[in-house]
């Protein structure tokens, strides 16, 4: 079950520049959409793209975005290919998740920061089509593993955990896990990853690539107990570009995403970037 850091050197050796094998892979299918987006962007002529800061592993690596590289950052090159911006006319800048979110005027023309797709938040800002469907895994400590806990539903109503109060990862939790307790509420996922280390929960929800990060980098000795597919979920966890409420781009994004979908290139680059250092058994 403890095998996050071998399965993120396997991908690390893994990425070439996948960025620019998924333009040639959706750019004869998608070029058509390049007049699309005329007179719709922030600065006209160039596609200005949004990320955290800073921005983790896998969705970006190396908090590198002009890179290509990571599941993100390779998306929205090939989405910016598709909608007829070559690399040179993509331009990145920094946000915060909940500032980007709050309603109003942007800096950006889209932004990827694994926004799940909320009617709520749709009221704030427009979203994409979803560009991933996430998958929900368990992180954990091995000294909860050692003292008992399974990856089985039984087992992990019993174990105590902890939640982002604003996150989906909450109404996921009590859909799928069901816990006999409720679950402790903390601000952020770093105050979340903190209480974990204190001892004060035994697990707690995330996506499966943002579980990864934490298991190798952020929770000393932390172990992915296992995963729900995204079927399980009757509302699995999907992201979505994040946009200016009323974007004219919206429509032109979304043509982009259709298209790499049917192409096959949007799973080309999921597989690659989220699927090979995985390995995480399936709850069941």
């Amino acid at each position: 079950m403890k095998m996050l850091t071998s399965g993120f050197s396997v991908l690390a050796l893994t990425v070439p520049a996948l960025a620019m094998a998924t333009f040639a892979t959706g750019s004869a299918v998608v070029h058509d959409h390049a007049s699309c987006a005329a007179g719709k962007t922030l600065e006209e002529g160039v596609l200005t793209i949004a990320t955290g800061n800073p921005a983790f592993y896998p969705w970006v690596l190396n908090d590198d975005p002009e890179s290509g590289e990571g599941y993100e950052a390779a998306v929205a090159y090939a989405i910016a290919e598709a909608m007829g911006f070559d690399a040179d006319h993509v331009t990145w800048v920094r946000t915060s998740f909940d500032e980007a979110i709050q309603p109003g005027p942007k800096d950006f023309d889209f932004n990827m920061q694994q926004y799940s797709i909320t009617e709520a938040r749709e009221q704030m800002v427009d979203f994409s089509l979803p560009y991933y469907t996430s998958a929900m895994a368990v992180l954990t400590t091995q000294s909860v593993v050692d003292a008992g806990l399974e990856p089985n539903v039984s087992s992990l109503q019993s174990a105590v955990w902890g939640a982002h109060s604003t996150t989906t990862a909450l109404p996921m939790l009590n859909e799928i896990v069901q816990p006999e307790r409720d679950p402790l509420l903390y601000g952020d996922n770093v105050d979340v990853t903190a209480a974990m280390q204190a001892g004060q929960i035994d697990a707690a929800l995330f996506d499966l690539p943002t579980a990864l990060y934490l298991a190798a980098v952020v929770v000393n000795d932390g172990v992915i107990l296992g995963q729900f597919t995204a079927e399980r979920s009757e509302n699995p966890d999907q992201f979505g570009l994040l946009m200016e409420e009323g974007s004219p781009l919206k429509e032109c994004v979304d043509a982009a995403i259709t298209e790499l979908t049917e192409s096959g290139a949007l799973a080309a680059i999921e597989a690659q970037w989220l699927q090979e250092a995985t390995g995480v058994p399936v709850i069941e």
